[in-house]
């Protein structure tokens, strides 16, 4: 019997759609004539699901009796029994009571497989194994029904079936996913917006890993062992040269058509010393990293070898390089870089060669490249070598003197040439050539026949010393060389970690200037450095590093100009010629700081002057309605009272008196919303943190609305852990939340404030039932003079919300917005337990 076939519908969280998908491909496959039956869904009581059920054919649950309760599983015989061609399981992961045949409900699935019976199943990534940790870190929610990967992975088809959160939260909002009673707690825990984000991302690359491990079983059963093109990769070779920008934009313009992803490549020689200019090489990684592109670079002795396996690598598709600028002789002796590349890489990878231009519009003219001169060993040092040698052949010679007879010409030929060589270590070329001569010399007088002259009889004897003298000599130069390597690539790797230490600090540091100039100071040794800024006609100190920094631009040892307006002076040794490179990024760095700085400044000042004007602006249309009104009812009211020719009844009087107390209290608010705004605007304003009830808060904030009890139904827990706030900011917070809710809902219909304890955070909720907030009108309505539609009819400037979310955020809690189910919003304030109750 064939085994049957498994269809599984994953979904990052519950309501996202799983088990309507699910029986939307039942009733599909039913409408075309199969035998289709629902084993068992779970429906939650969601009209939508129940009517996805259609007509289909459902094979009554069992029921199952365990300690003293009733419990309904799926019938696993009666769907044996049955014998239809597709079974519709819902929940794989479900757990069955016990008991049952089987303990988890995959298994049941796994027997009607084995049975030859396809099945339509779902499953949430929160119950796959190797995910379950993962979501309880994200959740806080452990999920003990789990189900092997393994298995799942093995499934014939596996859909995914997406949503994005904010689809998910409206969803909920509306009631198709939970009862209403339910649907607060489920969007402040679980079904939190991030939480959901957090899920989806999940799903998605479960499900990619699954589509990878398709394509490799798909190519090896079919022997398919080139690369696949899933994705056009674009590599550019950058080398500093001049014209490459064009090489760069061509890439960029080849990778935009493609839709496919830009990569420039710069290969840098094993030695340290042969390589690009360092600014120009820089220009063409901004100009890629403005295209779009990535930049990698790689060590390599063999720049063609290096690029082809950087392409490999990146699993890149096409290779872009510029046409050689070396001459046919140099191509000649030392080979092609393209004609390897284009061997290398083989049919697997598109070469491009690209011929540049430069700013004429002319081909760049061939630039010699010129190798770098290696450091130079101290003349001290020299000189030091140059006696041990010398002095060392006379001691050297004096011992082998002892064992004339039984050495021989060659054996001390050999011992001094590896003295030689020690003293090529040590002191460079010129010592130990001069000493090689002097063991020459040695090796004639005391060695070759006749002895004691330097007259050579035999001829075997002239080539050994003819061959020790150039051994000696060549093997010097190259011991030579190598050690000023060792020295220079020790130099390399010190700048190198400086760099990257003072780009660490550039990244990390909102204001890195005083920082790089201290990784100056100790780089280089300095005994101070200061950087100055032009102030009128003088200089300003902008940083100082080091003991002793220059107070003036007088007292300075060195300066060097960062730009028009910024100068680098320092105290201490004169830096070497080598160091001046490094010292120029150095200077570059801190040219971009002190830029920074500036900026920052400005943008401080503009920013400050624009909130200015805009408080401006929209004190004067406020003044120029919202405070006169309440001032022309005042007025109108007094002149009433006090017209000696009207005679008031006691209930005019009345009600005019409490037009005046209505519209000073009216009054007061917006002039305390003005100044509240004020404050926040500038900051001033003192926090006072203390641990707090919030059942106190919110007594307080309704003492102080003087409103109907009718109007606010409080169901916040006087046992509920206290926070640490400001009492007096969140109190006002309340109560501008409690006044905007009473403005906007509908009369009669009561508001109601709730709170509850969520993880490590107290969340407060202030709920009302009017029309609501547009997702796209949230950010608007918590800025300052912002009323939803420009409506009047509430009163107020549109500061009651502004000041509310600017004092949460001051304590450091969180104002947010929420629908309400059925219609209306809830504003959602989340602030911090006491460490106790955390």
């Amino acid at each position: 019997m064939a085994r049957g076939k498994l269809r599984i519908y994953v979904g990052a969280a519950p309501g996202v759609g799983k088990t309507f998908a699910m029986l939307d491909e039942g009733w599909r496959r039913h409408s075309r004539g199969t035998d289709v039956v629902v084993g068992i869904v779970e429906t939650h009581g969601r009209p939508a699901t129940i009517a996805q059920l259609r007509d289909l054919e459902i094979v009554p649950r069992a029921t199952i009796e365990y300690r003293g309760q009733t419990f309904e599983e799926l019938d696993l015989d009666a769907i044996l029994e049955r014998r239809p061609a597709i079974a519709i399981v819902d929940e794989l992961a479900h757990t069955n009571v016990p008991g049952l045949r089987h303990a988890k409900r995959w298994e049941d699935i796994e027997e009607l497989l084995d049975a030859g019976i396809d099945v339509l199943s779902t499953v949430n990534v929160q119950h796959l194994e190797s995910l379950n940790d993962v979501v309880e870190q994200i959740t806080g929610t452990k999920q003990n029904e789990t189900v092997p990967d393994g298995w799942v992975r093995a499934a014939d088809q596996i859909e995914l079936v997406d949503m994005t959160p904010e689809a998910l939260r409206r969803r909920m909002a509306h009631g198709n996913v939970y009862t209403p009673e339910k649907v607060d707690v489920a969007l402040a825990n679980y079904f939190r917006v991030g939480n959901l984000t957090a899920l989806r991302e999940l799903a998605l690359l479960w499900m990619a890993d699954r589509v990878d491990e398709e394509i490799q079983e798909y190519r090896e059963r079919h022997d398919i062992a080139g690369k696949w093109e899933t994705k056009e990769r674009v590599l550019v070779a950058l080398t500093g040269a001049p014209g490459s920008e064009d090489l760069v934009r061509r890439a960029g313009r080849t990778a935009m058509r493609t839709r496919g992803e830009l990569i420039g490549a710069h290969v840098a020689a094993d030695d340290g010393l042969v390589g690009a200019t360092a600014s120009a090489l820089e220009a063409q990684r901004a100009l890629l990293e403005q295209l779009g592109g990535r930049y990698v670079e790689v060590v390599g002795a063999d720049v063609a070898q290096a690029l082809v396996q950087v392409a490999r690598a990146e699993n890149a598709t096409q290779l872009i390089l510029g046409a050689s600028r070396r001459s046919r002789w140099h191509e000649l002796v030392q080979g092609s870089v393209i004609n390897t590349v284009v061997r290398a890489a083989g049919g697997s990878i598109d070469v491009h060669v690209i011929s540049t231009t430069n700013r004429d519009g002319e081909a760049p003219a061939p630039a010699p490249t010129r190798r770098p001169r290696l450091a130079a060993v101290p003349r001290r040092r020299q000189l030091v070598s140059l006696a041990v040698g010398l002095v060392g052949v006379v001691l050297l010679t004096l011992v082998m003197n002892h064992f004339h007879s039984s050495l021989g010409l060659q054996n001390a030929a050999l011992l001094y040439l590896l003295f030689v060589l020690g003293v090529a270590t040590i002191g460079g070329t010129v010592p130990a050539m001069l000493t090689a001569v002097a063991a020459f010399l040695a090796l004639n007088w005391f060695f070759a026949p006749p002895f004691h002259t330097f007259t050579i009889s035999n001829g075997r004897d002239l080539l050994t010393l003819a061959t020790f003298l150039t051994v000696a000599a060549v093997v010097s130069t190259l011991v030579d060389t190598a050690a000023r390597r060792r020295q220079d690539a020790h130099q390399a790797r010190a700048e190198a970690q400086a760099l990257t230490a003072m780009a660490a600090v550039v990244l990390r540091e909102p204001d890195p200037l005083p920082q790089i100039a201290e990784t100056l100071t100790s780089t280089f040794n300095l005994d101070g450095v200061t950087v100055f800024g032009r102030s009128g006609s003088g200089w300003v100190v902008e940083a100082t590093a080091g003991p002793e920094p220059p107070a003036t631009v007088a007292e300075a040892d060195r300066t060097l100009p960062l730009g028009d307006r910024s100068l680098l002076a320092w105290r201490g040794e004169h830096l070497r010629a080598d160091a001046q490179q490094l010292l120029a990024a150095f200077a570059t760095q801190l040219a971009v700081a002190v830029q920074s700085r500036r900026l920052a400044a400005e943008a401080s000042t503009a920013a400050t002057l624009a909130k200015a004007n805009e408080m401006r602006t929209a004190l004067l249309a406020a003044v120029s309605h919202d405070l006169r009104t309440p001032l022309a009812s005042i007025r109108t009211a007094a002149t009433s009272l006090l017209a000696d020719d009207v005679d008031l009844d006691p209930a005019v009087t009345k009600e005019l008196l409490e037009t005046i107390d209505d519209e000073a209290e009216r009054l007061n608010t917006l002039v305390g919303n003005l100044l509240d705004m004020s404050r926040l605007q500038t900051g001033h304003f003192h926090i006072e943190q203390d641990a707090v009830g919030v059942d106190e808060v919110v007594g307080a904030a309704l003492l102080g609305l003087h409103t109907p009890p009718d109007r606010v139904r409080i169901e916040v827990p006087e046992d509920l852990p206290r926070v640490i706030t400001d009492p007096s900011l969140l109190e006002r917070a309340v109560a501008n939340l409690l006044d905007n809710a009473l403005g906007f809902s509908p009369e009669g219909v009561p508001i109601t404030v709730t709170a509850g304890v969520v993880s490590d955070r107290l969340h407060l909720r202030v709920i009302d039932s009017g029309r609501g907030i547009p997702v796209a009108d949230r950010d608007r309505v918590f800025q300052p003079f912002q009323r939803l539609d420009d409506n009047r009819a509430h009163g107020g400037v549109g500061l009651g919300l502004a000041v509310a979310h600017g004092f949460v955020e001051a304590i450091g809690g969180e104002l947010t917005v929420e629908d309400t189910p059925g219609g209306g919003t809830t504003m959602v304030i989340t602030l911090p337990l006491t460490p106790d109750a955390a």
